[in-house]
């Protein structure tokens, strides 16, 4: 069957131009967002709405004294009938055909793009992205479900086999079963919908856990699945704090597949609890992990010094430097050093910060004041180790947890701000001997997600393609920005399972393949 050559081939979602109409439908849409402010989500299992005692409230990191929302909190009792839910479910979402799954999908990436700005004015408020950040962000999720239905098609269609005589074979792939989704809270539009879309698309039911400081977007893009058709059961929105039910998740014996983004040290734990066959588990659980980046962008003597100069301010910057394949890591050939140094401190004093529902601020706030107490401890560990160039104040003052571009110069490259994965507006900028000494200082961590090489020489080119053990590697431009379907995305080592969201590989996470073999 060849259903999925019926769709138009992928294109990726169009950004908004705010030119003067869309700003103002853009401020119309914020004003919608904050006369909501502090309504409540309930837990929803099975379709059953469920409203707990214990709730998270979700502040605006741009002013603390605003509540976006409040969801319920999941207790482990409520994480059991999730699970149960989903396995109930997953007998009948599994025989559902694999086109009208993906059908599910395209309704939904169309009411995204009709309620666009309202996502984009949630994301706005509820984690401080900027304008064109929060849009990026929606853009990506569409890209995600129209990208993920298109790859169900090719998946669910007959697949190549080696033909022999007297016998009659086919291979399908078929769902593997509940599933625990675990996204993160910095693109909580775009990876929660992907890593939603994949999992049910190819037939499985799952429990959806948002991250705590997300929880009011991961109920909008919710409550756009259960709009877009998704039967009741199929996914179970469960938000709780992870101490709470993560490990419970994680450990139950019908939790067939766990796929998670967020931070190494709980990626690690996952994985390892993961291992572990409980009482009446009947299958090795199936880990995805997408977690931490010490992304460096590498410059050398010949590279275009402005153009490497502006792509280090974006990545370094852009939301914050909270974004895993934020450029943390500026390695730069001695000869050019002091000049890029220059270039990058000028460029970043240009910067605006501030309330990010004003667009004429570049940088918003990081996610909240928890985030921030830990990046100032990492500022005063840079103080002793480095030279503070620029920033390194925070400015609670304005009201929520803002943070300045902050930049060290002539970093040691063992330092920890040099090593340790910070979340934040803090770039190390790190001098190297050569070009040797480039590649060696920028493969010398723990993680290899996103990495960048700006240099006019060839052979360099090349070599990095060869020797940068990054699994994104950009040559020329900025380290941040993967495109769904252009730039598959995931990393090696301590960066995770390299799982390749967005690629053609990812939909066969969630997937297992069965050979049925007749004699005729």
């Amino acid at each position: 069957m060849s259903n999925w050559t019926v769709l138009p081939t992928f294109q990726n979602e169009p950004l908004l131009d705010y030119d003067a109409r869309t700003s103002k439908s853009m401020k119309e849409a914020i004003h919608k967002v904050e006369a909501e402010f502090g309504k409540e989500y309930p837990i929803i299992i099975g379709g059953k709405r469920i409203t707990t005692q214990k709730t998270i409230r979700s502040i605006n990191p741009s002013d603390a004294d605003e509540t976006v929302g409040v969801t319920s909190s999941a207790s482990t009792e409520l994480a059991d009938q999730a699970i149960h839910g989903a396995w109930e479910a997953f007998s009948s979402w599994k025989r559902v055909p694999f086109f009208d799954r993906a059908k599910v999908l395209l309704n939904a990436a169309q009411i995204m793009r009709q309620r666009r700005l309202e996502l984009n004015a949630t994301m706005v408020c509820e984690v401080g992205k900027n304008w064109q950040e929060a849009d990026g962000d929606t853009a990506e999720a569409i890209d995600f479900l129209e990208f993920y239905a298109r790859e169900m098609m090719r998946y669910g269609s007959q697949q190549p086999i080696t033909p022999v005589e007297e016998e009659k074979n086919r291979l399908e792939y078929i769902p593997l079963g509940v599933g625990v989704i675990i996204p993160p809270w910095n693109f909580p539009c775009a990876i929660l919908t992907g890593m939603t879309a994949a999992a049910i698309v190819t037939g499985n039911t799952v429990v959806l856990k948002p991250a705590s400081d997300s929880g009011v977007i991961a109920a909008k893009v919710m409550d756009i699945f259960e709009q877009a058709g998704v039967p009741d059961g199929v996914i179970n929105f469960l938000p709780g704090s992870g101490g709470a039910i993560g490990d419970h998740l994680v450990s139950h014996p019908l939790t067939r597949f766990i796929n998670f983004t967020g931070s190494m040290e709980v990626g690690l734990r996952i994985n390892t609890l993961a291992a572990v066959a409980g009482p009446g588990q009947k299958w090795i659980k199936r880990v995805s992990l997408e977690l931490g980046g010490k992304d460096a962008i590498l410059v050398d003597e010949t590279a275009d010094l402005e153009s490497a100069a502006d792509a280090i301010v974006a990545s370094a910057f852009g939301f914050q430097g909270q974004k895993c394949s934020a450029c943390s890591r500026a390695i730069i050939e001695q000869s050019v050093y002091s000049k890029i140094q220059e270039m990058v401190v000028e460029k970043a004093k240009t910067l605006t910060m501030g309330d990010a529902r004003n667009p004429d601020h570049f940088m918003g706030p990081v996610i909240n004041d928890r985030a921030l107490t830990q990046m100032m401890e990492y500022i005063e560990s840079g103080k002793s180790e480095s030279e503070l160039v620029l920033g390194g104040k925070d400015r609670r003052h304005l009201g929520g947890s803002f943070l300045e571009p902050t930049i060290f110069s002539r970093v040691p490259h063992r330092s920890r701000i040099a090593q340790e994965e910070i979340f934040g507006p803090i770039l190390a900028m790190i001098q190297a001997e050569g070009f040797d000494d480039i590649l060696e200082k920028g493969n010398d961590t723990l993680f290899g997600l996103t990495g960048s090489l700006f240099s006019e020489d060839r052979s360099r080119l090349q070599r990095a393609c060869e020797e940068f053990h990054v699994g994104n590697l950009y040559l020329n431009r900025n380290c941040t920005g993967a495109l769904v379907g252009v730039h598959p995305f995931g990393g090696f080592n301590m960066s995770g399972t390299d799982s390749k969201a967005g690629g053609s590989d990812y939909l066969g996470l969630f997937l297992q393949g069965k050979l049925i073999s007749q004699q005729i």
